[in-house]
């Protein structure tokens, strides 16, 4: 089931009724260099309303607390007040900085938030966690807020390159990984050129939504859907600045492989499908062999679902089934990163 609030087709009709449908003193429009050529322009000579627009730097690196100053004081010098609307559209950093920024200025304003990669349209777009990055950790400081409105537009997806687009597509594998295994195995046999982005989408906010439904705070079963990025994230923060950064959804791919691994290793899956998962994901992905393992190892224990410094992830219990707060030791994610790289020699 799709939540009312998230809108699946065209962003300018949806973005011109909502703002039709109420009354804002002032309209901002928050983007980076990429979504502002590519996804704003595309729509916005239909407005009929006048607007602001607002640039950030694009990229994984500009999601953190400097950029969120920048956008304030852009607010305070448009003079938005508390009955402005800050309309974000982009990927997740756009989405996510986008969102924390409306949701503390003035102790919150209006906000709508456009994803316009697939990563943001499968995953950020649903579940309200809005922040930014801290000292290169990821997503370390946030709150939980929904916007008022979410517009998913399928035809920001022909702007993206196939890398951006399989980076997306990491998030979708998890969701098949931990709840659906009927769809896994109906997209493991799919060519790449083959996948319907309307299906999988909806089927993506379909899974993510039942479950942040059940537990929005991330108490108990909303952990299910970090399946693959405690390693991941580690990965990914590993490599943020490097001359090969990661993008989020490589790095993923790479966690889901480790940490199907790890299930595996706790007797949870068996080795068909530990084999069935891992050529699957590198079938899809041209994927590096890894080195600073110690640091990915190291960066493990800033995850925010540890506990007092005891790594904790989530782990398949068979395809389509997933168990959280499964404590494990450096050991075994050495061993899970081992055999990542051990495939890509193979």
């Amino acid at each position: 089931m799709i939540p009312n609030h998230i809108k699946i087709g065209n962003a300018e009709k949806f973005i011109s009724q909502y703002i039709t449908e109420h009354s804002f003193s002032k309209i901002g429009f928050l983007v980076d260099s990429n979504s502002a050529d590519h996804c704003l322009k595309q729509i916005e000579q239909k407005f009929s309303f006048d607007f602001h627009v607002i640039t950030i730097s694009d990229g994984e690196e500009n999601k953190n607390l400097s950029t969120c100053e920048k956008v304030w004081q852009e607010l305070i010098n448009l003079k938005f007040d508390r009955n402005s609307l800050l309309i974000n559209v982009g990927g997740g950093v756009v989405c996510d900085l986008g969102g924390f920024v409306a949701s503390t200025y003035m102790r919150g304003i209006d906000f709508i938030n456009v994803p316009t990669t697939l990563l943001s349209q499968v995953d950020a777009s649903v579940g309200g966690k809005l922040g930014v990055d801290f000292n290169n950790l990821k997503n370390l400081i946030g709150i939980f807020k929904e916007p008022s409105c979410v517009i998913i537009d399928t035809n920001f997806l022909k702007t993206l390159s196939e890398k951006e687009l399989k980076s997306g597509f990491a998030e979708v594998i998890k969701h098949c990984l931990i709840r659906d295994k009927k769809m896994f195995d109906k997209i493991s046999k799919f060519m790449w050129s083959e996948n319907n982005w309307d299906e999988i989408i909806k089927h993506s906010i379909s899974i993510k939504s039942e479950v942040v439904n059940k537990d929005l705070k991330e108490s108990g079963l909303r952990k299910i859907l970090n399946f693959g990025h405690t390693i991941g994230h580690a990965i990914e923060t590993t490599y943020l600045n490097k001359y090969n950064k990661m993008l989020h959804g490589e790095a993923i791919s790479i966690g889901l492989i480790c940490e199907s691994y790890i299930s595996y290793h706790h007797q949870k899956i068996n080795s068909s499908d530990l084999k069935l998962i891992t050529d699957y994901i590198f079938n899809i992905y041209k994927l590096p062999k890894l080195d600073s393992v110690e640091t990915i190892v190291q960066n493990t224990y800033h995850d925010k679902k540890n506990i007092n410094q005891n790594i904790k992830i989530c782990i398949l219990n068979g395809i389509g089934d997933c168990e959280y707060d499964i404590k494990i030791n450096e050991d075994l994610i050495y061993k899970s990163l081992e055999y990542y790289n051990q495939k890509c020699d193979e």
